[in-house]
């Protein structure tokens, strides 16, 4: 395999696999061009080149889910995106594209078919996307994070994770991460609600961070950008807040415990690392988020709670006392590692290689 063509784009959840393939496919072969697709909007504009890959721009198409002007928009936004994916696979001889749903993702699956180009489609969720139950109709291969995703031919991958969160050794570097962090020894509970923070998680902790310092918790608390605040009251264990982090190995590595959102990236971190969990499902969208933390809940790796409960009574009441348990967090530990999987990136190449064994045929029957 000589050229692939990567789509997908607009959230973390769609890029960091993107990324996770990308250099899992360059250490298999360094001379492998590869190309990803994105909107000038996303995430992948700036992420894509940092981590050393062309970009080619397509333009963004909205797929409404109801009446509006958009769905009026659709049919010339997308003759003009499908050209543009067209365009690109053309000046990469691209061999095989890979789609991870989002905006660019449906314009690349229906140039990719149109030219006889061989597709494998990923899908984060738990629930799939438009553009993923689109293109999985016609895919060479699928790829699936959760074994019960519901879409044709699939096999599950796991999903692709940054190499420094495939290969973490938590305890070897829990002491240099606790440094990093300015933290102690105590009892490490990671708050999180990813790069945009989640309002909720910040007001209960906030609330309860007097009484979770008293208690010898301390917290390391991801607020989110712009979203970051001073703790009042601490007057023992540390309680430290940033508006972003940029190590989140590190934070893993220190963390006993994590608070956080269950987006489908979120909860393959934490169960690849074996880190305990309580997972509050974002309280808009399809329901996904409830759904991809359902097999490390059954298993005993995490809890649920929902997004109205949570309050600084709950803190003190739910998260501080688990926090102490060290019994019960070991226990948790394994069963989030035993639904883990860290070789997801190897799992996905694996079928993009296989699909491109056959580009050639498929490209002359397109002729």
């Amino acid at each position: 395999m000589r050229s692939v063509l990567l789509a997908g784009g607009g959230t973390a959840g769609h890029v960091s696999p993107l990324l996770a393939l990308a250099d899992c496919l360059r250490r298999r072969d360094p001379d492998i061009a590869i190309t990803a697709l994105g909107t000038a909007a996303g995430l992948e504009a700036r992420l894509v080149p940092e981590r050393g890959y062309p970009m080619i721009e397509v333009p963004k198409v909205p797929l409404p889910r109801r009446p509006s002007g958009d769905l009026l928009r659709l049919p010339g936004n997308l003759r003009r995106a499908v050209r543009a994916a067209e365009d690109a696979i053309a000046s990469t001889s691209a061999q095989v594209v890979v789609g991870f749903g989002g905006y660019v993702s449906t314009p690349a699956y229906l140039a990719a078919r149109r030219h006889g180009i061989p597709i494998v489609v990923h899908e984060q969720n738990a629930r799939p996307g438009i553009a993923n139950r689109l293109g999985a109709r016609f895919a060479s291969a699928v790829g699936v994070t959760f074994p019960d995703t519901a879409l044709p031919r699939a096999t599950v991958t796991g999903m692709p994770l940054r190499r420094e969160i495939a290969t973490l050794d938590r305890g070897a570097l829990r002491e240099q991460a606790r440094a990093h962090f300015g933290l102690s020894d105590a009892p490490t509970v990671l708050v999180t609600g990813g790069s945009l923070g989640a309002q909720r998680l910040n007001e209960a902790f906030a609330a309860a961070a007097a009484r979770l310092s008293a208690a010898g918790v301390q917290v390391l608390h991801v607020a989110g950008t712009g979203k970051d605040f001073v703790p009042e009251g601490v007057t023992g264990a540390p309680y430290v807040v940033l508006p972003y982090c940029d190590r989140m190995d590190l934070a893993y590595a220190a963390a006993d415990l994590v608070v956080a959102r269950s987006g489908a990236n979120t909860v393959c971190e934490l169960t690849a690392v074996g880190l305990p969990a309580i997972y509050v499902p974002l309280p808009i969208g399809n329901g996904e988020q409830r759904l991809n933390a359902a097999s490390v809940i059954a298993a005993g790796g995490g809890l649920l709670v929902e997004d109205s409960a949570v309050t600084a009574a709950w803190v003190d009441d739910v998260v501080r006392p688990l926090a102490l348990d060290g019994q019960r967090l070991g226990g948790m530990a394994s069963a989030s590692a035993s639904v883990g999987e860290r070789g997801g990136d190897e799992l996905l190449a694996d079928l993009v290689v296989a699909a491109a064994g056959g580009a050639t045929t498929a490209a002359g029957r397109a002729r």
